[in-house]
Protein backbone atom coordinates (compact mmCIF):
# COMPACT_ATOMS: atom_id res chain seq x y z
CA UNK A 1 0.00 0.00 0.00
CA UNK A 2 1.38 3.05 -0.82
CA UNK A 3 0.46 6.37 1.16
CA UNK A 4 0.03 9.66 -0.44
CA UNK A 5 0.62 13.11 1.84
CA UNK A 6 -2.89 13.90 0.40
CA UNK A 7 -3.89 10.69 2.57
CA UNK A 8 -2.85 12.75 5.70
CA UNK A 9 -4.37 15.46 7.38
CA UNK A 10 -2.19 17.49 9.69
CA UNK A 11 -3.67 19.91 12.17
CA UNK A 12 -2.07 22.38 14.16
CA UNK A 13 1.51 21.87 12.30
CA UNK A 14 4.19 23.81 14.56
CA UNK A 15 5.53 27.30 13.30
CA UNK A 16 8.72 27.55 11.04
CA UNK A 17 11.53 27.20 14.21
CA UNK A 18 9.20 26.45 17.17
CA UNK A 19 10.93 24.53 20.22
CA UNK A 20 8.07 21.74 19.62
CA UNK A 21 8.27 19.91 15.89
CA UNK A 22 5.23 18.58 15.75
CA UNK A 23 1.54 18.81 14.83
CA UNK A 24 -1.24 18.46 17.17
CA UNK A 25 -2.59 15.64 15.02
CA UNK A 26 -2.89 13.55 12.28
CA UNK A 27 -5.81 11.92 10.33
CA UNK A 28 -5.27 8.88 8.42
CA UNK A 29 -6.69 5.62 7.35
CA UNK A 30 -9.47 6.43 9.79
CA UNK A 31 -7.55 7.02 12.64
CA UNK A 32 -6.67 10.00 14.39
CA UNK A 33 -3.39 10.32 16.00
CA UNK A 34 -2.96 13.09 18.63
CA UNK A 35 0.87 13.86 20.02
CA UNK A 36 1.55 13.98 23.49
CA UNK A 37 -0.45 17.61 25.16
CA UNK A 38 -0.17 18.56 28.67
CA UNK A 39 -3.12 20.88 30.27
CA UNK A 40 -2.39 24.19 28.80
CA UNK A 41 -0.04 26.57 30.79
CA UNK A 42 0.24 30.21 29.31
CA UNK A 43 0.33 32.72 32.79
CA UNK A 44 0.62 35.66 30.66
CA UNK A 45 -3.10 35.19 29.58
CA UNK A 46 -4.53 33.71 32.98
CA UNK A 47 -4.30 30.10 31.42
CA UNK A 48 -3.00 27.77 34.25
CA UNK A 49 -2.34 23.82 33.69
CA UNK A 50 -4.11 23.22 37.42
CA UNK A 51 -3.01 22.91 41.40
CA UNK A 52 -3.40 19.48 41.58
CA UNK A 53 -2.60 16.27 39.48
CA UNK A 54 -6.18 15.90 39.34
CA UNK A 55 -6.75 19.23 37.73
CA UNK A 56 -3.88 18.74 35.26
CA UNK A 57 -5.47 15.48 33.79
CA UNK A 58 -9.02 17.20 33.19
CA UNK A 59 -7.36 20.12 31.78
CA UNK A 60 -4.92 17.82 29.73
CA UNK A 61 -7.93 16.13 28.59
CA UNK A 62 -9.73 18.93 27.87
CA UNK A 63 -7.82 20.30 25.41
CA UNK A 64 -7.15 16.34 23.86
CA UNK A 65 -11.10 17.00 23.12
CA UNK A 66 -10.62 19.82 21.65
CA UNK A 67 -7.69 18.71 19.07
CA UNK A 68 -10.14 15.17 18.38
CA UNK A 69 -13.10 17.50 17.86
CA UNK A 70 -11.10 19.54 14.97
CA UNK A 71 -9.49 16.55 13.52
CA UNK A 72 -13.34 14.96 13.56
CA UNK A 73 -13.44 12.54 16.08
CA UNK A 74 -14.10 12.72 20.23
CA UNK A 75 -13.05 10.88 23.29
CA UNK A 76 -15.27 8.12 23.31
CA UNK A 77 -13.92 7.26 20.13
CA UNK A 78 -10.14 7.16 21.68
CA UNK A 79 -9.15 3.10 20.55
CA UNK A 80 -5.63 3.85 22.74
CA UNK A 81 -4.42 6.47 25.31
CA UNK A 82 -0.93 6.96 26.52
CA UNK A 83 -0.65 8.71 29.80
CA UNK A 84 2.81 10.41 30.56
CA UNK A 85 3.33 11.20 34.33
CA UNK A 86 6.66 12.99 35.83
CA UNK A 87 5.95 11.57 39.49
CA UNK A 88 4.72 8.09 40.06
CA UNK A 89 3.37 9.36 43.45
CA UNK A 90 0.87 10.93 40.87
CA UNK A 91 -0.36 7.56 39.46
CA UNK A 92 -3.57 7.02 41.95
CA UNK A 93 -4.82 10.73 41.73
CA UNK A 94 -3.81 11.02 37.90
CA UNK A 95 -6.36 7.52 37.54
CA UNK A 96 -9.20 8.76 39.55
CA UNK A 97 -9.75 11.68 37.38
CA UNK A 98 -9.18 9.73 34.17
CA UNK A 99 -11.97 7.10 34.42
CA UNK A 100 -14.48 10.02 34.97
CA UNK A 101 -13.29 11.03 31.39
CA UNK A 102 -14.71 7.51 29.63
CA UNK A 103 -18.26 6.64 31.31
CA UNK A 104 -18.46 4.53 27.94
CA UNK A 105 -15.21 2.06 28.63
CA UNK A 106 -12.06 2.67 29.10
CA UNK A 107 -10.04 2.31 26.04
CA UNK A 108 -6.60 0.54 25.85
CA UNK A 109 -4.01 2.71 27.62
CA UNK A 110 -0.32 2.66 29.04
CA UNK A 111 1.75 5.10 31.08
CA UNK A 112 5.48 6.10 31.71
CA UNK A 113 7.26 8.42 33.24
CA UNK A 114 8.11 11.35 31.09
CA UNK A 115 11.09 14.38 31.46
CA UNK A 116 10.33 16.63 28.99
CA UNK A 117 11.14 20.31 29.68
CA UNK A 118 8.56 20.91 30.97
CA UNK A 119 6.28 21.44 34.77
CA UNK A 120 3.70 19.61 33.77
CA UNK A 121 2.74 16.56 35.85
CA UNK A 122 0.95 14.69 33.24
CA UNK A 123 0.34 14.62 29.17
CA UNK A 124 -1.77 12.21 26.36
CA UNK A 125 -1.39 11.17 23.44
CA UNK A 126 -4.19 8.74 22.00
CA UNK A 127 -5.10 7.31 19.07
CA UNK A 128 -8.95 7.42 18.18
CA UNK A 129 -11.14 6.81 15.09
CA UNK A 130 -11.76 9.25 12.71
CA UNK A 131 -15.85 10.76 12.80
CA UNK A 132 -17.77 8.93 9.88
CA UNK A 133 -17.13 11.95 7.73
CA UNK A 134 -13.49 11.56 7.90
CA UNK A 135 -13.42 8.03 7.57
CA UNK A 136 -12.16 6.44 4.30
CA UNK A 137 -15.33 5.67 2.43
CA UNK A 138 -17.48 6.25 5.05
CA UNK A 139 -17.57 2.81 6.14
CA UNK A 140 -21.23 1.35 7.04
CA UNK A 141 -21.53 1.18 11.10
CA UNK A 142 -18.59 3.65 12.05
CA UNK A 143 -20.98 5.81 13.63
CA UNK A 144 -22.08 3.56 16.32
CA UNK A 145 -18.73 3.86 18.45
CA UNK A 146 -20.11 2.61 22.42
CA UNK A 147 -22.05 -0.05 22.16
CA UNK A 148 -19.27 -2.52 22.11
CA UNK A 149 -17.09 -0.90 25.11
CA UNK A 150 -17.83 -2.94 27.91
CA UNK A 151 -16.76 -1.15 31.58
Amino acid sequence: MTVNASDITIFGAPEPGSARPFSAATRAGGLVFVSGHSAPHDPQRGIHRGETPADEVRNALAHIAGILKQAGSALDRVVQMTMLITDPADYAACNAEYVKHFPGGLPARHTARFGVPTQARVAFACIALAGDDTTAGGHAGAGDHTKDRQS
